[in-house]
């Protein structure tokens, strides 16, 4: 029997710097546009999160990578192979691509063992006591060792998320797409989950596109992330760039727990401005850019930079809630 310090199942190389290559992609349900103009590149042995609101294409753009779903304009290409509706280049491609559901997807007749067998013996063509030490390696990882013998109607939900996490994991491709695959877990396994994601993609040098409608897994997670809004990329970029400096009110918005806080604002004689009804020095705000802009836009503050002042010089305001959370306190 195979010690866990000598697995060595690696996943498959890719030949191309380029992962994926998505240009000018578009994609009609029926009358509904639900992607539009999709242009991104993926660099092989990268993390990217492709994060949004339900409803902006975030899901939709994963299955048309792995074929699920046909796009009809623009092309995808997966390690230099552009897919086309030739069922051979399709099948071809899906043997590079794991995939992990929303909604996981385990044979109920199989026990989560023999789920996490499959791979190792019938593709990778592994004996039964290697792929058995190997699926057992995965979950314990997955930190559910001990439901190996159990079948998946007998596990809890976020058991059974867990069960297809580790069965993407062990089948080691070299490109994984994840399509929410935490949104079943609680709070504290969410994060465990994060770090083992990160630490696994690390060791395997596999490419991960992970789609979440969490911020906070998008900033954790990503080492570069393309915020989606009604079918379309707002923004791509590292989480720090899109966090300091988005592109726009919805990507500043969506970044940020707590969010950040968006006021009206007019700039008076080139030294003041008016926010609701108060006039202040731009310097208390710290708004220098802000000189010879007109009225009605909006200024974006992060709480963070909001600090209180004993002089009481700056901005007034009523506290309406305070929200303890031990560590800190939300005002």
């Amino acid at each position: 029997m195979a010690a866990e310090a000598s697995l060595n199942l690696k996943p498959g190389k890719l030949t191309h710097e380029n992962a994926i290559e998505i240009k000018g992609m578009n994609k009609w349900f029926g009358a509904f546009h639900v992607l539009r103009d999709i242009d991104l590149t993926i660099k092989r042995g990268e993390r990217v999160v492709v994060c949004g609101p339900s409803g902006s294409g975030k899901s939709t753009l994963i299955r048309c990578i792995n074929r699920l779903e046909e796009h009809q304009k623009g092309s995808i290409i997966v390690d230099g192979t552009e897919l086309t509706a030739d069922v051979k280049k399709i099948d071809e491609i899906r043997r590079d691509v794991g995939m992990v559901f929303q909604h996981f997807n385990l044979f109920p007749h199989l026990t989560i063992l023999e789920n996490l067998t499959l791979a190792p013996i019938w593709v990778k063509k592994l004996p039964k006591k290697d792929a058995e030490d190997i699926a057992m390696h995965y979950l314990k990882r997955v930190k559910i060792p001990e439901q190996a013998l159990k079948y998946p109607g007998q596990l809890s939900g976020g058991q059974q998320q867990r069960v297809a996490l580790g069965r993407a994991i062990i089948a080691e491709t070299p490109v994984c797409l994840m399509d929410e695959p935490l949104s079943n877990l609680d709070a504290q396994l969410r994060q465990e989950m994060r770090q083992e994601l990160r630490a696994l993609q690390r060791q395997l040098g596999i490419t991960m596109v992970y789609v979440t409608h969490d911020q906070t897994e998008a900033m954790t997670l990503g080492h570069r992330i393309a915020v989606f809004n009604q079918g379309r990329i707002e923004q791509v970029g590292a989480p720090m760039d899109l966090y300091r400096s988005p592109v726009n009110r919805f990507v500043a918005e969506f970044l940020g727990s707590p969010k950040i806080n968006v006021v009206p604002y007019q700039t008076l004689n080139h030294e003041s401005i008016k926010i609701g009804a108060q006039f202040k020095s731009i310097a208390h705000v710290q708004a220098e850019l802000l000189v010879g802009l007109t009225q009605g836009l909006s200024l974006g503050l992060r709480p963070e930079s909001i600090a209180l002042s004993l002089e009481g010089q700056g901005l007034q305001g009523t506290v309406e809630f305070i929200e303890n959370l031990g560590d800190v306190q939300m005002i």
